[in-house]
C-alpha cells in the first residue's frame, strides 16, 4: 500500500520540490562559482563545501521527487466525516491516560504526539472513528487497548 498524506501535505512537497529545483540549485551555483574564483580547487575547503551541499541537495530533491511519485493522496473531504487518516489529531483513553496523538504529521503542540501512518498505533487508527476500540500489539511484546475519543482533521 501506497504511503498516504493529505492533499496538503502533498502541495508543500511539491512547493519544497519546486523551490529546491530554481532557487536552491541557483545558490549553490553562486556558491561553486565563488569558491572556483578563489583559486586552486585541490586545496580549496570553500569549493569542498559548497560540492557537499550541492550533493545534499540533489539527494534531497531525488527523495522528495521519489516520494511525490509514490504518494497516495487523501482528499481532505475525508477528514470532514470523523473518520482517522493521515493528519488526524486523535484523543484516545490509553488505559485510563488520555492522549493525544497526530498521524502521519507534525505538530508543534507538546501536548500532542506525532507518530507514523505505519506505527503499531497509527495503523491500529487508520480508519477508526470516535467511540471504536483498538488491540494494539506494542514493539515490547504488550498488547494495550485503547478507546478513541475524539478525531479532528488538522490543515
Amino acid at each position: 500500500m501506497a504511503k498516504q498524506i493529505t492533499q496538503t501535505e502533498f502541495d508543500k512537497k511539491q512547493k519544497e520540490l519546486a523551490y529546491l529545483k530554481k532557487e536552491g540549485r541557483e545558490e549553490i551555483a553562486l556558491k561553486l562559482q565563488e569558491a572556483r574564483s578563489h583559486g586552486d580547487l585541490s586545496e580549496n575547503a570553500e569549493y569542498d563545501e559548497a560540492r557537499n551541499d550541492q550533493a545534499r541537495l540533489e539527494e534531497k530533491i531525488a527523495q522528495l521527487e521519489q516520494e511525490i511519485d509514490t504518494v497516495e493522496v487523501v482528499s481532505d473531504d475525508f477528514f470532514e466525516h470523523g473518520v482517522v487518516h493521515v493528519g488526524s489529531v486523535v484523543e484516545v483513553d490509553d488505559n485510563g491516560e488520555v492522549v493525544k496523538v497526530i498521524i502521519g504529521s507534525t505538530s508543534e503542540d507538546d501536548d500532542i504526539i506525532s507518530i507514523t501512518d505505519d506505527s503499531p498505533v497509527g495503523a491500529a487508527l487508520i480508519g477508526k472513528r470516535a467511540g471504536d476500540k483498538i488491540k494494539v500489539n506494542l514493539p515490547s511484546g504488550e498488547v494495550t487497548t485503547m478507546k478513541v475519543l475524539s478525531t479532528e482533521y488538522k490543515a
